[in-house]
């Protein structure tokens, strides 16, 4: 029904290691025998030979915030008050609001920086 997200590969740093890129990738398909004769068995490898190429060299694309004043910081904090939201101990409580109020007053400062200085 739904299809799964595509990787986004980090582009810069394909566009800079291009020849490494290319090289390893010819290396890895000269490596692949043309024995069968099924299109799909030969598309299958040529695919799973150019992910793992590229995931290994390349990698990809970091979270990216969508407000420009958040820092890759902020958005780490934020994955660790989601991991505290869903405990529901008192601990957890304690932690997830603790988290919760740190980054507030994080973000509301970096956005107010940011506007200040626009």
């Amino acid at each position: 029904m739904f299809q799964k997200r595509r990787p986004q590969w980090d582009l810069e740093k394909l566009y800079a290691q291009r020849q490494i890129v290319q090289d390893a990738l010819e290396e890895k398909l000269g490596s692949i025998g043309c024995d069968s004769g099924k299109v799909k068995v030969q598309w299958n490898n040529i695919k799973e030979c150019v992910l793992d190429t590229v995931s290994d060299l390349v990698g990809k694309v970091k979270k990216r915030a969508r407000k420009p004043w958040i820092t890759q910081e902020m958005i780490s904090k934020m994955d660790e008050r989601r991991n505290w939201k869903n405990v529901s101990t008192e601990e957890g409580r304690k932690n997830y609001r603790k988290l919760r109020n740190k980054l507030k007053r994080a973000t509301d400062n970096a956005k107010k920086e940011y506007l200040e200085n626009m």
